[in-house]
């Protein structure tokens, strides 16, 4: 993993994974559509309600303790079955961070158990990162800010000039309360949701222009 230069050193690229670097998002909201059928929540939109969330929160908040490890049976049962695919734009702005040195860090709500397939899908993927912070490494996942806080503390640099890439409404409101610069993408909810809590939106990271993420964190 590349260590940032003392030119970009201080600012840092944060990441969500699911909707920003990986195209999984549809297949989350399918996975949960059909494991709320099987454990009914009564929750609306449920599988909407819980993105951005770990999963020891979800199955706290929502279903009782005697039925949580059926839960994550069939959790797992579907995960271990994704395809994942980098969404447009993420390797390339990736690449891009890697050759100027400028600090980047994953931040996601994913367990190990997700990792390792990811891994073995994407083997790549973790390379691009200097930091990788996962529902293992924090005690509140978004919407509260813990990840992107631990993120910014891990690269060095503060979090006020920090950029977030988020896709999720708890992701925003997580990147918004850490202090951060947030890019909303479209690729799971509409702009009318995201915005309120987004600094800017764009489709997907293919929209993005680093120089002028940059230049706005440079001048924070």
């Amino acid at each position: 993993m590349n260590t940032p230069n003392v030119q970009h050193k201080a600012i840092g690229f944060l990441f969500d994974l699911d909707g920003v670097i990986i195209d999984s998002e549809k297949e989350y909201t399918r996975i949960w559509t059909e494991i709320d059928e099987l454990y009914p929540t009564g929750v609306e939109n449920f599988a909407i309600k819980i993105k951005g969330q770990t999963l020891p929160e979800i199955l706290n908040a929502h279903y009782p303790e005697e039925i949580h490890n059926e839960i994550i049976a069939q959790l797992n049962k579907r995960e271990q079955k994704m395809p994942y695919e980098l969404l447009p734009g993420a390797q390339s702005l990736l690449n891009y961070l890697n050759e100027e040195s400028i600090g980047r860090a994953l931040v996601t709500s994913s367990n190990e158990l997700k990792m390792r397939h990811l891994r073995q899908e994407l083997p790549f993927l973790e390379d691009w990162f200097n930091k990788v912070i996962t529902a293992d490494h924090i005690h509140k996942s978004k919407p509260d800010p813990e990840g992107y806080l631990l993120a910014s503390k891990l690269l060095g640099v503060p979090a006020n000039v920090c950029v977030v890439f988020e896709d999720s409404l708890q992701g925003v409101i997580a990147g918004k309360s850490a202090g951060c610069f947030v890019v909303g993408l479209t690729t799971t909810l509409t702009e009318d949701i995201l915005n309120p809590y987004a600094d800017m939106l764009v489709d997907n990271l293919s929209s993005v222009k680093p120089e002028e993420i940059i230049k706005i964190l440079k001048e924070r």
